[in-house]
């Protein structure tokens, strides 16, 4: 068993983004902090390696500028300089046989221009009448949580929520719009709606006066990363942490110990012991579940999280010379990617032009005049197709983008990157779920919990999570005597 060594103990279990970042929100504190991270690597879903001579990203590879929590943490770990900025491009949609432009004025695929949508070209005639039937409708009910699908469907038609919604969606959660919460996935949108009797009219409460690029915003662009790849960032948080981090450590078994916190850590033919005065539980919903399945008091915690589903899925990174493209070039398309509606029967869902999207790639690639797509394969139910060799499920993405932009022949390399189990679902009821989670936990003295399966799938939200529960961890150590918790702030 392991002393505290005097200090307070914080335990956090799980290296990724929200458990490096918790590290290093307690590193001036006067705790000692040690991360547990069950698998060889640290980052979870943040990882950056080179194809082609060049560092893409394998997992995230952007954060919203207008959550302010990702860039005020890069800032904090003095990357800020480090910081890149999309080119001023747009996105389209692949659907009806077609390229399409995806309409500017939309919020997450909500239309709020209906001339504009219509002359995108993405629904059929019969879908832009049906979608301007919201600007007529009465208010539509909504009494507790409902499917994006079935409130937006009831005021803009199947084909807003198959053709533009969905397709949205599928690229941030991997999932349904017929099962995903509509509070949940777009809160903003949701609120508005409740302001507002027309959708459109809601959606357009949302967007700025002067509508630029779907990658830009008043005052500049929606997303950044970092020069050498988002996955750079967890090694920097993990060192300036100060914090103890260990690989291939499992955290098996948690049980109230006293007044703090033992976790059983290791193989059940080796296990150690670890004593902690806190323990931040920064692990997806069904890991979290089964250590707290031994403690007292938290079975509601333990029944919702074993509700939250997760989708897995696959990106498929494919390297061409810039010449193998049409005149005048894949920059030329004037997209930095495309949506595919899961309607169109598509493997690949998402396509990014990684080298128009983000400029400093070229520059800092062994060949300048190498182009780099990244294809996002696998919505939840698809497990079949993930099963796919690499070989082929990179064969099957360059196939795809050949039929939509008219690339020549194969790439000069490719590299399949498979997230297992990546991307929480927020079906109908999430809301509710969370909050039993969040009672059942706050009724544990030194527990918290922080990630993905919360507020939001995105960096900022996991950064945010990770901010509030090593506040939480802090409070409860300096409210009475555990360890030398007078000595913390």
């Amino acid at each position: 068993m392991e002393p505290t060594n005097g200090r307070p103990h914080v335990v956090i279990v799980g290296g990724g983004i929200s458990g490096l970042a918790a590290a290093f929100f307690l590193r001036d504190e006067a705790v000692r902090v040690t991360v547990l991270e069950g698998s060889p690597r640290l980052g979870g879903k943040l990882s950056v390696s080179e194809i082609a001579g060049t560092a893409v990203d394998e997992g995230a590879e952007a954060l919203l500028v207008t959550r302010p929590e990702g860039t005020a943490l890069i800032a904090e770990a003095g990357l800020a300089d480090q910081r890149a900025n999309p080119g001023p491009t747009s996105s389209a949609i692949w659907t009806l046989g077609a390229l399409r432009p995806l309409p500017r004025r939309q919020f997450m695929g909500v239309p709020s221009d209906m001339t504009e949508l219509s002359r995108s070209g993405v629904l059929s005639d019969e879908g832009v009448a049906r979608a301007r039937e919201d600007l007529e409708l009465p208010p539509t009910t909504r009494d507790g949580d409902a499917s994006v699908a079935g409130y937006i469907g009831a005021r803009l038609g199947a084909e807003v929520v198959d053709r533009l919604v969905d397709p949205l969606l599928g690229g941030v959660y991997a999932g349904r719009s017929a099962e995903l919460s509509f509070d949940a996935t777009l809160p903003a949108l949701a609120a508005a709606s409740r302001r507002h009797a027309s959708l459109a009219e809601a959606a357009r409460s949302l967007l700025p006066p002067q509508a630029g690029s779907p990658g830009t915003r008043a005052g500049g662009p929606v997303f950044t990363t970092l020069t050498g790849g988002l996955g750079m960032l967890p090694d920097y948080l993990a060192k300036l942490s100060g914090a103890e981090v260990r690989t291939g450590a499992v955290a098996r078994e948690l049980a109230p110990a006293g007044r703090g916190w033992r976790l059983t850590v290791g193989s059940a033919a080796a296990p150690r012991q670890v004593e902690a005065d806190a323990v931040i539980l920064a692990v997806p919903a069904r890991p979290a579940g089964r250590l707290l399945a031994g403690v007292p008091g938290a079975s509601a915690a333990v029944t919702a999280f074993g509700q939250i589903s997760y989708a897995s899925m696959a990106i498929v990174t494919l390297a061409y010379p810039r010449s193998a493209f049409p005149a005048p070039g894949l920059a030329g398309l004037g997209w930095s990617g495309y949506l595919v509606p899961a309607v169109d029967r598509r493997a690949v869902k998402a396509v990014t032009f990684s080298t128009v999207k983000w400029p400093h790639l070229a520059g800092a690639s062994a060949d300048p005049d190498l182009e780099i797509v990244r294809c996002s394969v696998g919505r939840i139910g698809e497990e079949a197709l993930l099963q796919h060799a690499d070989d082929e499920l990179a064969a099957l993405a360059a196939a795809e983008l050949t039929a939509a932009t008219g690339v020549r022949g194969g790439p000069v390399a490719t590299r399949v990157t498979r997230w297992g189990g990546a991307l929480p679902q927020y079906t109908v009821g999430h809301l509710d779920r969370v909050a039993a989670i969040r009672s059942a936990v706050a009724a544990q003295p030194g527990l918290a919990v922080c990630g993905a399966a919360y507020d939001g799938v995105g960096v900022p939200a996991c950064v945010a999570t990770a901010r509030a529960a090593a506040g939480q961890v802090l409070t409860f150590l300096a409210g009475g005597p555990v360890g030398d918790a007078r000595a913390v702030r």
